[in-house]
């Protein structure tokens, strides 16, 4: 196992998870059945394009209305019948569906069928339901639908004519059919400039990845700063993207419960908009109306954000005290039509908590965290060092360390610390992810399940060798393909649970360099396999038993025997060498993530 992903913010899953039509393809929006507003962070439209009919003006308990919903395209659609005289009331009666392709039954206030909603995200023109009056239904009642055209367009309450029980007075309340809905955003300035770095460490709290690198010159510089100003703190976020930018303020490593911020790429402008995450969802978007001095920058493929907020923010909901604390993340992605999609790589997330208003400093932080690096590590070592050198030990060495060293031969002895050495290694990369995870990830794919095979192989060859049967016993023949044959299989399983896991977020490592750097690793220890095995070939055309079940060599001690075994004492010394150097390199590599 090479990563578990999935990881903190894995972990920090910028997707747009919000209690909004739009946001769920599947319909099943009953989180919104109150206030029927989808929570995407822009203004309803104000002018509905689309218009609700029914069968009939009149009716009585017990009656069935057909009502029609029909206009331009649209994705998604939320309907709902409330007593004309309080539309801030629970819904009224329940539906029954014409075609359950398109739209589907939800319970709100706990009365079953009462709204109708989408089924997918496919583009519709029109629905027709049955609305069923109930026995204690009010005088009036009036039909409330919100509409999503797409992600940033939406019509909230749109109503229809209001229906009428017979012999009641005439409806004549006002007809308020929306509810109060900010029309006026905070004010949006254009950054004229490159943010500045020169105060990063003196004035400003600053995050740069790479380190020390300067948004004004480097393209690819990734930059969050905080400045102190009295009581408010001006914040700066800038780096490459074309989708969004964001950041967010975490009392731990792990995604929920966190205050986010997100930069989000709408065509040619730039949106910014707080969030909150809530246990390992996705961020819900929250007003904006904390936040003030709101300006934006494209240029270059470089995306370029900054408001300013008060320090500290009684009474607002999910925005954390900065005179606090932090761990923080930065992660980008793609966006689509204001939507946001996952974080395009491992968020960066700094080494500890830091107070932003607190001592100026500049730091960092990594794509990659501690436990997961020191994961990766071990099981490369284990399973593409130790592991490859014991076997090359115990397949061509016999004859060349066949020497007694503390009781057994010497050969047996290097094998079978190697072979301990692997399985001590693999154990203790085994917990790792699961002490960071606190359990199983669902989603990291096969990885994960390879490596639970790697560990129970590698606990079953322990078990086995310790039962090894004397030379000669009967079973030492099945011992011997039984102990190959799992030990085979481990380490091919280990290969390939490596490249999956090199795939994962976790490690963050560079592509395709890391595919092509595993494959040379392979190939070296496979050329390195077929060549010792051409030259023990060669060696047994000469004078060959079969012993035990692998090739002896029974020979005097000739020159051609001395110079057999200094031949593959040169090759493993090269093949130890080259196979030191791919670990220092893929070490280095993950070091530096």
């Amino acid at each position: 196992m090479m990563a578990v992903p999935g990881y903190t913010l894995g972990a920090f899953m910028l997707v747009l998870h919000v209690k909004s039509v739009a946001n769920y393809p599947n319909g099943k929006v009953t989180k919104s059945c109150h206030g029927m507003i989808p929570e995407h962070g822009h203004t309803p439209q104000s002018d509905p394009a689309h218009n609700i009919s029914v069968s009939q003006m009149t009716f009585k308990p017990g009656d069935q209305i057909k009502v029609t919903l029909s206009g331009p395209p649209f994705k998604g659609f939320l309907l709902e019948a409330r007593n004309a005289e309080d539309l801030s009331g629970p819904p009224v009666g329940s539906f029954t569906l014409i075609d359950s392709q398109v739209s589907q039954l939800l319970t709100c206030e706990d009365t079953q069928g009462s709204a109708v909603s989408h089924t997918n995200s496919h583009e519709k023109t029109e629905i027709k339901v049955y609305w069923n009056a109930p026995s204690s239904a009010p005088n009036h009642i009036k039909f409330l639908v919100t509409i999503v055209e797409k992600y940033r367009i939406y019509w909230v309450k749109i109503p229809s004519p209001v229906i009428s029980q017979p012999n009641v007075l005439p409806f004549t309340t006002p007809e308020a059919t929306v509810e109060p809905m900010p029309t006026t955003l905070p004010p949006v300035s254009h950054l004229t400039k490159s943010f500045n770095t020169s105060d990063c460490g003196s004035k400003k709290f600053c995050i740069r990845s790479p380190e020390n690198c300067d948004p004004e010159k480097e393209l690819a510089c990734v930059f969050l700063s905080f400045t102190r100003d009295d009581q408010s703190v001006m914040v700066e976020m800038s780096g490459p993207s074309k989708g969004y930018l964001s950041f967010a303020l975490s009392h731990d490593q792990w995604m929920g419960d966190d205050d986010a911020y997100v930069c989000i790429r709408e065509d040619q402008t730039v949106r910014i908009q707080p969030a909150h995450l809530v246990g390992r969802s996705h961020p819900v978007m929250d007003p904006r109306d904390p936040l003030e001095d709101t300006a934006w920058r494209l240029m270059d493929g470089v995306m370029q954000c900054s408001f300013r907020r008060n320090a500290t923010l009684p009474g607002v909901k999910n925005r954390f005290d900065l005179n606090a604390s932090y761990y923080i993340f930065l992660a980008d992605g793609a966006a689509d039509d204001g939507r946001i999609h996952k974080h395009s790589q491992q968020p960066l997330i700094t080494y500890e908590k830091y107070n932003v208003t607190g001592y100026p400093q500049n730091v960092g932080g990594s794509h990659s965290l501690f436990l997961l690096k020191v994961h990766g590590a071990l099981m490369f070592v284990a399973w593409m060092t130790t592991v490859s050198i014991g076997v090359l030990i115990a397949r061509f060495f016999k004859p060349v360390w066949s020497k007694a060293l503390f009781g057994n031969a010497a050969w047996f002895q290097v094998h079978r610390m190697l072979m301990l050495t692997t399985s001590a290694l693999t154990f203790i990369a085994f917990l790792l992810p699961f002490i960071y995870r606190r359990g199983w990830n669902w989603h990291a794919g096969y990885h994960p399940y390879l490596g639970c095979i790697v560990m129970v192989l590698a606990v079953l060859q322990l078990l086995l060798a310790a039962s090894r049967p004397p030379l000669h016993d009967p079973r030492r023949q099945m011992f011997n393909w039984t102990h190959w044959s799992m030990g085979t299989a481990a380490r091919i399983i280990a290969v390939a649970a490596m490249f999956l896991g090199m795939d994962l977020p976790g490690l963050n490592l560079p592509g395709p360099q890391k595919t092509y750097a595993m494959i040379g690793f392979v190939a070296w220890h496979v050329g390195a396999e077929i060549v010792l095995e051409i030259h023990a070939y060669r060696l047994s055309r000469k004078d060959e038993i079969l012993d035990d079940d692998r090739i002896q060599i029974l020979q005097s001690f000739t020159v051609a025997e001395e110079e057999g075994h200094a031949f593959k004492k040169a090759v493993l010394a090269i093949y130890v060498c080259g196979n030191l150097t791919f670990l220092i390199v893929f070490l280095s590599a993950i070091n530096h993530l």
